[in-house]
């Protein structure tokens, strides 16, 4: 009996065993895509704004959608894959979802990371199944977030003779993206901040047709999206959205978010039942500059080392004609290594600069070190970011814009993705004989000098206003813009005021 019993338990537990075993292998070449089919998703276009030129062509695809015949009798072709591109924060998973919520029809919604696994064939066959159960629902979306993790250009991946998993996932896609009918109803959004990492052959026509650029908004795009995350925060009556909106060219949908979220946090921090004008422009700094650090206390010396370094920022932006207004002077810390900060932002977008702007921007860039220099006497760490910044802007004047007259018109540099001679710093990868690295080295130094030598000339000839100005700041460890620039005499650029 205690024989046969043993014997019994053992059969049991490999019938058990063989049968989780035989599921999980007939289960793991299964898609595992989130399906949505007639469900609000609780998104829609009128959730999205910042973006009305993407939104004009989703809405088309809703239409064929909602409508195909309407299409089919003139004999129009709907796309059949549209490519969601841009900035990380943008809003391309947000429009996906929207596409979802206004088309009301099946939606597979999954990451691209999601069909890769260590198995060679699984993530091909979890395309197979994908598309064999969108061909059975249609008309329906197949949504392929961070497509990149599989779209990746062919042949720089290291494997046996190049065929790895996420090439065989790839050709897959390839082949299935050419395999239906285009006017069968499924249509496939895929969403990636990296475009020029895909495989060429994904993006010809016939597969990806469509490109849709998701940049980040202007003015009033910016405005309409501080609307739409504003919807049920409790804000005052002296809140202006419009100012904030001016305040942040350049911030995402994603980085507006966070600013009325940060907002809402810091009124109910303190206590107040509504979200006041100040909150938002607190907020705002906290985002730009990081989070105030109260326990990093700085000697009186090195106080006054800040403040002077601040200031040289300051002051050489404003005597500069293309620099960005300045909004605030602190010498508070903040963030994980800034003791003090010199806050500028921009009065509107830019999407061109001149020579002469970038030399302003690195002369300002220098101008805290000239400061140290000027009225300490010798220079600190202080100094190593602004460093870094000026030296790449002055090395793409010389290598990538072919602003420099000794380099000439050729580009020196270029961008290679491949992972074997790609750079970790930038991507830039040398394209240039070495007498010709050493010339771009010699300019690049000769910018470097001539923009510190005239920002050094420049704070020497306004030294009064450079010791006014660190007088001030030191009392009050904090001048906003409207207040340099009064103590300073000089017009206030349009737009240097913070909202409030």
């Amino acid at each position: 009996m205690p024989l046969l019993i043993m014997l019994l338990f053992w059969f049991w537990i490999g019938r058990a065993w063989s049968g989780s075993a035989s599921q999980a292998i007939l289960g793991i070449g299964k898609n595992r895509a989130r399906i949505l089919v007639d469900k609000d998703t609780g998104t829609s276009f009128a959730d999205v704004a910042g973006c009305d030129e993407s939104k004009f062509e989703l809405e088309e695809v809703v239409d064929f959608l909602k409508h195909p015949d309407r299409y089919k009798a003139l004999g129009a072709q709907i796309p059949r894959g549209v490519l969601l591109v841009g900035p990380p924060g943008t809003g391309k998973t947000l429009l996906g979802r929207a596409v979802a919520g206004e088309a009301k029809v099946p939606f597979f919604s999954l990451s691209g990371s999601e069909f890769v696994e260590m198995f060679v064939g699984v993530g091909a066959a979890r395309v197979r199944d994908l598309f064999e159960q969108a061909k059975g629902q249609a008309p329906c979306i197949i949504f392929i977030d961070e497509l990149d993790a599989i779209g990746r250009q062919r042949g720089v991946h290291l494997g046996m003779g190049g065929h790895d998993e996420r090439e065989q996932t790839l050709n897959q896609l390839l082949v299935e993206l050419d395999g239906f009918d285009p006017n069968v109803g499924v249509i496939v959004l895929g969403a990636t901040n990296r475009p020029e990492v895909l495989d060429r052959a994904l993006l010809r026509p016939g597969r990806f047709d469509r490109q849709i650029i998701v940049d980040s908004p202007d003015l009033d795009g910016r405005e309409a999206i501080l609307k739409v995350h504003a919807r049920g925060k409790a804000l005052s009556k002296n809140v202006h959205l419009r100012e904030i909106a001016r305040a942040t060219p350049g911030f995402s949908g994603a980085d507006l978010a966070n600013t009325l979220n940060e907002a809402a946090l810091l009124a109910a921090r303190r206590g107040a039942s509504r979200i006041e004008q100040h909150d938002l422009e607190e907020a705002l700094e906290k985002v730009v500059a990081g989070p105030e650090r109260k326990s990093r206390r700085l000697s009186e010396d090195e106080k006054r080392r800040v403040a002077y370094h601040e200031t040289g920022h300051a002051l050489v932006a404003a005597y500069t004609q293309n620099a960005d207004p300045v909004r605030k002077i602190s010498i508070v810390p903040r963030g994980r290594a800034a003791l003090g900060y010199t806050m500028q932002l921009p009065t509107e977008q830019q999407f061109l600069m001149t020579r002469e702007g970038i030399l302003d921007r690195i002369r300002g860039l220098l101008g805290g070190r000239a400061a140290e220099e000027i009225v300490c006497g010798e220079v600190s760490t202080g100094a190593e970011n602004d460093l870094e910044r000026a030296t790449a802007m002055a090395r793409q004047m010389v290598c990538v814009f072919g602003m420099n007259d000794s380099v000439g018109l050729a580009r020196t540099v270029h961008r290679d993705h491949s992972p074997f001679i790609t750079e970790p710093d930038g991507n830039l990868v040398r394209d240039c004989s070495e007498a010709t690295a050493q010339v771009i080295d010699r300019e690049v130094k000769r910018i470097l000098d001539t923009c510190y030598a005239e920002a050094r000339a420049m704070l020497s000839a306004h030294r009064e206003q450079l010791e006014l100005v660190v007088r001030e700041l030191l009392k009050h460890e904090t001048l906003d813009g409207p207040m340099f620039y009064a103590m300073i005499q000089r017009p206030m650029p349009a737009g240097a005021e913070l909202p409030g």
